[in-house]
């Protein structure tokens, strides 16, 4: 088998990236996905962080039904776990054998998190999809990304993202947005680059020591592309 710069990979998506028009799934976006997962399977062992967003977030609830925050957090990372039940079952249409492991206790639909366990599911060669964000309030997805790489013994994180990795604004907006490669964690913090991160989140990893690689998931071909090792996104260490 070929190797690998990162043999163990944790991939972190937001959930809008799989938002449609008007629906809160996108069947495209499903499909390609999972085409692109696909073209990794094997080559690595990979666990998957979902976000919530395409379906509720938590600051939305608070500012505009002023709901409790910890109330808020609670259905935010209820919201991950429909995610990941239509990423496995997308996956495994395509021939994937998948475990959904979530910090929530929902025993009907998904295996409780256990350290030793998603980390046997992996070592079987099987796709871990980590849902529930930690199980905790008051923590973004990005955060629960970074404690679930350390706790797998994950060689870095890879957040895929609609843009091509980290920039000095948001080059959505700015059309002179800098692109920025290569970058410390101590330099995204006093940037300011909170936008694509949580900056609780960066500060974890900075931590733990564990890498960050932000890159365009949205391209065909390029998830192959980062677990190869290829500059085509920004890496944070």
């Amino acid at each position: 088998m070929k190797k690998y710069p990162y043999p163990r990979v944790l991939l972190k998506i937001t959930g809008e990236a799989i938002r449609g028009t008007n629906r809160i799934f996108d069947r495209k976006a499903l499909d390609f996905l999972a085409d692109e997962i696909k073209s990794i399977h094997g080559k690595v062992s990979l666990a998957i962080v979902i976000g919530g967003g395409n379906i509720v977030r938590g600051k939305d609830l608070i500012e505009n039904f002023q709901t409790t925050p910890s109330a808020a957090d609670h259905i935010g990372m209820t919201a991950t776990i429909l995610n990941a039940l239509i990423i496995q079952d997308f996956l495994e249409k395509k021939g994937m054998e998948t475990r959904v492991l979530s910090s929530i206790e929902i025993r009907a639909v998904a295996e409780p998190y256990i350290i030793r366990r998603a980390i046997r599911h992996l070592e079987k060669g099987r796709i871990v999809i980590l849902a529930g964000g930690t199980g905790n309030p008051g923590v973004t997805t990005d955060t629960a990304a970074i404690l679930r790489a350390s706790d797998i013994q994950a060689n870095i994180i890879m957040k895929g993202t609609k843009v091509d990795g980290v920039f000095d604004s948001d080059p959505t907006k700015m059309k002179n947005a800098q692109f920025l490669p290569k970058l410390s964690f101590r330099e995204f913090l006093e940037m300011g680059l909170g936008g694509i991160l949580d900056r609780t989140a960066v500060a974890q990893a900075e931590m733990k020591k564990m890498p960050i690689f932000v890159f365009n998931l949205f391209k065909k071909g390029n998830l192959l592309k980062a677990i190869q090792g290829k500059a085509l996104g920004s890496k944070i260490s």
